[in-house]
């Protein structure tokens, strides 16, 4: 029973409970339903005022664009018309331009014919005169008896001949001037007078020649297949001639210091008699060391001997390489110290620097000392450059670039130089030339004399270093053989090559002779 009333009690509730649950959810549902319509409303209301606001913001902006757009137009069509005014002006502008150049065009039409008209006007004037003017002419030809062009080449020969002696008469006064003022200007004329050309460039002897005490010994030289000629060639660098030649072996190399090395080793190896390649090899070493100590020997005497102070090892050792070398059989290292010697006694007579004088002197030709195999370029450029390399003084340098008159003398010093050059290589019995090329050069100087007008006979005496010329008096005047001598010497200057210098000396002779009976 109890139970019962228990489960109803419990029954109720539940019902009780669910029906106040009930009561609350649809007061909460009326209560959000009202809420709902509440936003709707809103949301409504906000949207009707922003499509009101949108509304408004595009008139307003349509408003904007159009005013802008109409001020826009009005401003285009303003340039346009101003555009258009602008070329308008422009035309009006070009139009009277046009008819300015049109007036211009017929005011320089009637001028150009007036031109033509003066033109043909003074055509036929110049044709009046030039008639007249060849008939002037024909009257003056035939009271001449001679033609207009006979009378002016006569005038001109007449001309042409006065101004010649007058030139050549000028020429000798400026001369006898000169002379007459040398002794003012000692120092400056004295280098410059002696100073002469320079002579071309020099040849060296490349071949030296060893006896054999007999013929046998020439198949020792050889060697079994040729070994020891082979191996002598390739330690020395020469060659060896091995001809039919009796008694005589050929050492051919354009390095004189090897070739001198090459002749010392194989006398050496002849007279000890054991030629084979190991004692080959050893030889030439020792004689190249020796040939190296003579070199080094040379230069240090040659140095001393000229007292010319301190100088760089290097060209030392050069300077006693000239010992080795030949310009036409003169001895390079010789003819060094001649121009040292001349060039240090002129300096000392103009009281100049006789030790510098002397120093550039000696080093004048130190560029045919430097192997050629291992430089390009002349010895003057060689030299020059060795020398620069070194330290030289700028004076040393112009007389070694000078001496050939590659670049101007800007010293006295360098002209000393070059005369000393001329001088040592000048002297008889300096340099020597073949009898062929002696007799060539003779010949050469009498064609060249022979060959002008007037020239009766010439002669090359002095072992060519004269050339005297004999005229003939009613041909050649005094004058005229003052030209004569010029011309003969610029032409031996310009075709020939010989040391030293040529005196050209015309004699013109007049005689008189008559046979008393």
């Amino acid at each position: 029973m109890n139970s019962t009333l228990i489960i109803l009690s419990v029954i109720a509730g539940l019902v009780v409970g669910i029906l106040i649950m009930v009561g609350y959810s649809k007061a909460g549902l009326n209560k959000s339903q009202q809420e709902a319509e509440r936003i709707l409303k809103d949301a409504d209301s906000e949207a009707e005022a922003r499509i009101k606001q949108a509304v408004l913001d595009g008139k307003t902006q349509a408003h904007d664009l159009r005013v802008e757009a109409e001020k826009d137009i009005k401003e285009r069509k303003q340039e346009a018309t101003n555009l258009e005014n602008k070329l308008l002006r422009r035309e009006d502008n070009l139009n009277f331009r046009d008819e300015a150049l049109n007036q211009k065009e017929r005011e320089i039409n009637q001028k150009m014919q007036k031109v033509t008209n003066k033109l043909s006007s003074l055509d036929e004037k110049d044709k009046i005169l030039q008639e007249q003017i060849d008939k002037q002419i024909e009257v003056l030809e035939g009271v001449a008896k001679m033609s207009s062009q006979d009378a002016k080449n006569e005038l001109f020969a007449k001309v042409e001949k006065k101004m010649e002696h007058e030139t050549i008469a000028y020429i000798k006064d400026k001369e006898d001037e000169a002379k007459a003022t040398a002794t003012e200007k000692a120092q400056s004329i004295i280098a410059l007078a002696i100073e002469r050309m320079a002579q071309t460039e020099t040849q060296e002897r490349t071949v030296s020649v060893v006896s054999l005490p007999g013929e046998e010994m020439k198949g020792r030289i050889i060697g079994r297949e040729g070994r020891n000629i082979r191996c002598f060639e390739q330690a020395t660098g020469v060659e060896l001639n091995i001809d039919d030649t009796p008694d005589v072996i050929t050492i051919t190399c354009f390095n004189p210091v090897r070739r001198e090395i090459a002749r010392l080793s194989l006398e050496h190896l002849i007279r000890d008699g054991r030629i084979q390649p190991g004692r080959i090899e050893e030889v030439v070493k020792k004689y190249r060391k020796e040939v190296d100590r003579e070199i080094q020997k040379a230069g240090e005497d040659a140095v001393f001997k000229l007292g010319i102070g301190k100088i760089d090892r290097e060209i030392v050792k050069l300077i006693g390489t000239l010992k080795y070398r030949y310009s036409y059989g003169q001895n390079a290292l010789q003819h060094s110290m001649e121009v040292a010697y001349l060039a240090g006694a002129m300096a000392a007579e103009l009281g100049l620097n006789q030790q510098l004088a002397k120093r550039a002197g000696l080093l004048h030709d130190i560029g045919k000392a430097l192997n050629i195999e291992q430089h390009d370029g002349s010895h003057v450029e060689l030299g020059y450059k060795f020398c620069k390399k070194h330290g030289e003084k700028e004076i040393v340098l112009n007389a070694i670039q000078s001496h050939h008159g590659d670049v101007e003398p800007k010293f006295l010093t360098s002209h000393l130089v070059i005369a000393a050059d001329t001088i040592s290589a000048a002297r008889p019995g300096a340099r020597k030339e073949s009898a062929q090329a002696y007799i060539d050069r003779l010949d050469n100087l009498e064609k060249i004399a022979k060959k002008h007008d007037g020239v009766q006979n010439a002669y090359a005496i002095q072992a060519g270093r004269e050339i005297r010329v004999m005229v003939k008096p009613e041909v050649v005047d005094d004058i005229t053989c003052v030209k004569l001598a010029r011309e003969i010497r610029d032409e031996i200057e310009e075709t020939l090559t010989y040391p030293g210098q040529i005196k050209v000396n015309v004699i013109r002779e007049t005689r008189a002779q008559e046979l008393a009976k």
